[in-house]
């Protein structure tokens, strides 16, 4: 902080005796107004701060509130896509934990019949869960509203017409589950959102590798039959943006699921 002299006007070093311009000596008062100076910066440095903690506490609660609704990147950028981020959460039902391999079909209007191997001894609470939505008709009538050629196809989404469906715990490692399942070509697994425990109804059939998901996603079967018809829904797909979204007119519709042992 400077001193500034009286009698000269020029500017001196704070802890200076006399004036090194006309010698002339300064008072306590004098060094006195100059150190008050030098507090009075700190309040408005405080209010600086406190206005830049302000915006980025906007920023950050803005940020928060739009990603959860929002899915991310395409699968053509070559980083980590989320394949859904599902809007409905609510705690997880006691689910039955189940052991081995069970088989299912998608019947998809106008496509055919998607045959799948379901693997409980991976994924026994997904595939219990996968099960139980199926037997009570919860995926009839619902679509595939979510395509990207070369990535995968994703429905079940509900429609506003059922009760949501509770979430359940997602059994993928960085959730602290083995799953040794990759997402490899003609792979089914969960969507979720940002929250590891969010899946509850929403699937994903992939029609290319992506194994970057893997110990991200639930992955719980493969197709056994019928991934050209996967294959057919993503090339026909008319996606109106870059995160595949498909108008409801033209969402490919699920017939039925069912669970054949």
């Amino acid at each position: 902080m400077k001193v500034i002299c009286p009698a000269c006007g020029k500017e001196n070093n704070e802890g200076a005796r006399n004036c090194r311009y006309c010698g002339k000596a300064l008072t306590r008062a004098e060094k006195q107004q100059a150190a008050a100076k030098k507090k009075t910066h700190w309040p408005r440095i405080l209010l600086i701060l406190a206005a830049v903690l302000t915006v980025l506490a906007v920023c950050w609660l803005l940020f928060a509130r739009v990603l959860p609704h929002e899915s991310i990147l395409t699968a053509e950028s070559g980083v980590e896509t989320v394949p859904d981020l599902e809007e409905e959460e609510s705690n997880a039902p006691e689910t039955e934990k189940l052991a081995g391999l069970r088989h299912a079909e998608i019947a998809i209007r106008g496509y055919g019949t998607i045959r799948l191997e379901l693997d409980a001894d991976a994924a026994p609470l997904t595939v219990a869960n996968f099960i139980r939505l199926a037997q009570e008709g919860f995926y009839e009538g619902l679509t595939f509203h979510r395509i990207m050629d070369g990535f995968m196809i994703q429905g079940g989404r509900p429609d506003g017409t059922r009760n949501p469906v509770p979430t359940i715990p997602g059994e993928f490692s960085q959730n602290g589950v083995d799953n040794p399942i990759s997402h490899v070509k003609g792979v089914i697994s969960m969507a979720r959102s940002g929250d590891p425990n969010s899946a509850s109804s929403q699937f994903f059939i992939t029609v290319g590798d992506a194994t970057y998901l893997d110990g991200s996603y639930a992955a719980f079967g493969r197709v056994t039959e019928g991934l050209e018809i996967a294959e057919k829904i993503a090339k026909d797909a008319r996606p109106v943006d870059n995160n595949g979204t498909i108008p409801a007119e033209e969402q490919p519709v699920i017939e039925r699921i069912i669970i054949t042992d």
